[in-house]
């Protein structure tokens, strides 16, 4: 009893600095899930899929251009992205592709709203968000380094808080070994 209390314990602090900020919180599963393989648009206008990035941990954070906790999250987005990118995690945000006239419109807003680093990534007509079951935004699925998804996250989070980055870390280093 004392150690399932111990380790209820310590996985309540670790979760801690995300479900503070996410509304809905956090869910890891059991077993890894393979994730759609249909393409989607880098800005650069190269098409890839979630597979594309595999050896990397993957952070698909699906978002939209009217919804307000989406926008609040973006200068923390930049900062993690700067902060992690060269550490073996890859940010990947997606917006509907119905939500843009162009990608130097949604360059602009990114940069408007403090998040001129992060790469983005556009989604025809939300259908991958659709294959996930993302249906609210925003909304992060967690893929490991084999392109399995482990996880979601839904609402929004703190992403530059130190506790949150360790903890990313963390899942990436425990789905590695797994």
């Amino acid at each position: 009893m004392n150690k399932l209390f111990k380790k209820i314990a310590l996985l309540a602090l670790l979760l801690w600095p995300i479900v503070v900020s996410a509304k809905e919180g956090i869910k890891l599963y059991d077993e890894p899930r393979n994730v759609s393989q249909r393409a989607f648009q880098h800005q650069s206008g190269q098409m890839l899929k979630l597979a594309d990035f595999k050896g990397d941990f993957v952070l698909a954070l699906f978002w939209s251009r009217d919804c307000g906790p989406c926008i609040k999250e973006l200068k923390s987005l930049n900062n993690f992205y700067k902060e992690t990118s060269s550490h073996g995690v890859q940010l990947v945000l997606l917006s509907p592709s119905n939500e843009w006239d162009s990608v130097a419109e949604q360059k602009k807003f990114l940069k408007k709203y403090g998040a001129p680093d992060v790469p983005f990534y556009i989604d025809e007509r939300g259908r991958l968000a659709s294959d996930l079951g993302v249906y609210s935004r925003p909304h992060t699925v967690l893929i490991n380094q084999n392109g399995q998804e482990i996880g979601r996250i839904r609402g929004s989070a703190k992403w530059d808080d130190p506790r949150v980055i360790d903890y990313i870390y963390k899942l990436k280093e425990k789905s590695s070994n797994s």
